[in-house]
């Protein structure tokens, strides 16, 4: 299985995408980290946005204190727990935003309800509730702040599988010098597999940053445009992007996996990653980063590792403040590693039920096959997947679950056209068992 988190950047942009970019079936070994570049950013005293927010938190919370009304305050003291749950995994950090962005909704009168209701949405979607993102932009639709609500509802209804809604508003959007269109259109065009058009929205968006010299603008488009040069194969071009995000923001943690990512499937180096990692988790850490330190011991052979790895990731996942986050990963996992496919396939079919998009079916689809339901999960690929998504991960579960029911012709269409080219991101490990379909 693939660990590379596919976690939301501010709240909705996620990675799956058809890579046009080919790489060779060979072993890669080139390089591209240089140690000199990065080491000063895994200093674990590296905690400037850390402690931004814990300043804000501590001057808001004074302020709640003295009025537990005043609606202003109470939504800053949201933003920095925000941004505390951002910087460090905390999901208790969460569960306290949406406390007291319902208590601001609670107190707000009409005028400010549009404004509190989609900060509140945002909150939702973090906590994967998509539906309940999606119903609350609904209700405030006609409100003030249309524009900001219907930029949202694209975001929800791309979660909900709702695609022609989406992509209903995103053309009533259309603006090729706004930045918020122009993240969106990269998302719609990577959703139909278009990643050379997704990347050259994305890198449009980066000139509109750079040129207001906004420093959180900047930081989200420099991540996920080294999100989306790894998966067209530009490694070089997402590492410089990576190193652009850091000098802006020294401690954001998802761009130090992206380059432990480099370090173990790009190059190889199995303990480079896991030393990126180390100086992570000293600040931060979410369950998701042991399923990739239990990838990177299986491919060290490190089979003792691999089980502290796996034990670790289901003792934090079971905190019930993750609610619905960790469905995707979940059903994978306890039907692939720890052989429960009665408890998995229960997790996959609330996880379609919460978001019915082609990459919730295919893991649905996955856990049938593992748990022996080869015709039931032929027919979730065919009826759900099939066509519907790029998505690499999504291509493998198919082209095992063709394997099972026989159709070896769909294999290897599958192999020689698609999943050959995914070497970097499906990591070596997932690789291998491509080669070998």
């Amino acid at each position: 299985m693939k660990y590379l988190a596919y976690i939301f950047i501010a709240s909705f942009l996620f990675i799956s995408c058809k890579q046009d970019a080919k790489q060779d079936s060979k072993e890669e070994t080139s390089t591209v980290l240089n140690k000199e570049d990065y080491n000063t950013y895994l200093a674990s005293n590296n905690t400037s946005t850390y402690d931004f927010a814990l300043k804000n938190k501590e001057k808001w919370a004074s302020n709640v204190a003295k009025d537990s009304n005043a609606i202003a305050s109470l939504s800053y003291l949201a933003s920095a727990y925000n941004m505390l749950f951002n910087t460090t995994g905390n999901v208790n950090y969460l569960d306290t935003v949406a406390l007291l962005q319902d208590r601001a909704l609670n107190v707000s009168s009409e005028t400010f309800k549009a404004d509190k209701m989609r900060a509140r949405a945002a909150t939702f979607i973090s906590q994967h509730r998509f539906q309940e993102a999606r119903d609350s932009l609904l209700a405030i639709k006609n409100l003030s702040g249309k524009s900001g609500t219907n930029l949202m509802l694209f975001d929800a209804f791309m979660e909900t599988g709702e695609y022609n809604k989406a992509e209903t508003i995103l053309d009533s959007l259309k603006n090729n010098k706004d930045y918020d269109y122009l993240i969106r259109a990269a998302k719609w065009n990577d959703h139909k597999g278009d990643l050379d058009t997704a990347i050259n929205l994305l890198e449009k968006a980066r000139e509109i940053a750079d040129k207001r010299k906004n420093p959180t603008l900047q930081i989200w488009i420099y991540s996920n445009l080294g999100d989306f040069y790894g998966h067209a194969g530009r490694i070089e071009d997402s590492y410089n992007s990576y190193l652009k995000t850091l000098k802006l923001q020294p401690d954001n943690a998802y761009v130090k996996k992206g380059l432990a990512w480099i370090a173990y499937s790009y190059e190889k180096n199995a303990d480079e990653a896991l030393r990126i990692l180390d100086s992570i988790n000293v600040n931060y850490n979410t369950p998701d980063y042991h399923l990739l330190r239990a990838e990177i011991a299986e491919y060290k052979g490190d089979d003792a590792q691999k089980e502290k790895e796996l034990q670790e990731y289901k003792d934090k996942v079971n905190n019930p403040a993750y609610g619905e986050m960790y469905n995707a990963y979940n059903a994978v996992v306890y039907a692939e590693e720890f052989k429960d496919f009665d408890k998995a396939l229960q997790i996959a079919q609330r996880d379609v039920n919460n978001r019915p998009t082609p990459e919730t079916y295919h893991n649905l689809a996955y856990v049938h096959h593992l748990a022996g339901n080869n015709e039931k999960a032929l027919a979730l690929i065919e009826d759900h997947v099939k066509g519907k998504t790029y998505e690499p991960m999504a291509l493998y579960h198919s082209a095992i679950i063709y394997k099972a029911n026989g159709m070896t012709e769909h294999v290897e269409t599958l192999k020689n056209d698609e999943l050959l080219g995914t070497a970097y991101e499906m990591g070596p490990v997932t690789y291998e068992k491509i080669k070998n379909l």
